[in-house]
């Protein structure tokens, strides 16, 4: 398993999966016996198409006189989405709904701030 999603997986139960999109590759790893999670082939095709997407529409709008972005999060009906930039790629991480993303981002962000 990569280092990254290892240190990450390890900050909390409520992380359901990680995927790290870097240099055009996909690295993904997701915790066994989750439920309502969605299909590994949608999940893909987000990772390829809509998160990169939605990181260069919210970076774009940020850069304008936001003072830039630092990330994004998406609530599903089952989960919430963390998505960063880094350098080459970007980093989404699936959230148990009940648990508090942005309590994770903090934790999430000292692994990943030199990505």
């Amino acid at each position: 398993m990569n280092t990254t999603i290892k240190n990450i997986s390890k900050i909390s139960d409520a992380i359901r999966y990680i995927d790290i999109y870097q240099n055009n590759q996909l690295t993904s790893w997701q915790r066994e016996n989750i439920s309502d999670s969605s299909s590994s082939d949608s999940d893909k095709y987000e990772e390829l198409l809509v998160n990169p997407t939605i990181l260069t529409i919210a970076a774009q709008r940020g850069n304008i006189d936001c003072g830039g972005l630092d990330f994004v999060l998406i609530k599903y009906g089952h989960f919430f989405q963390l998505i960063r930039t880094i350098k080459g790629g970007h980093i989404s991480i699936c959230i148990d709904a009940t648990a508090d993303p942005l309590a994770l981002e903090k934790e999430i962000n000292e692994v990943t701030i030199n990505l």
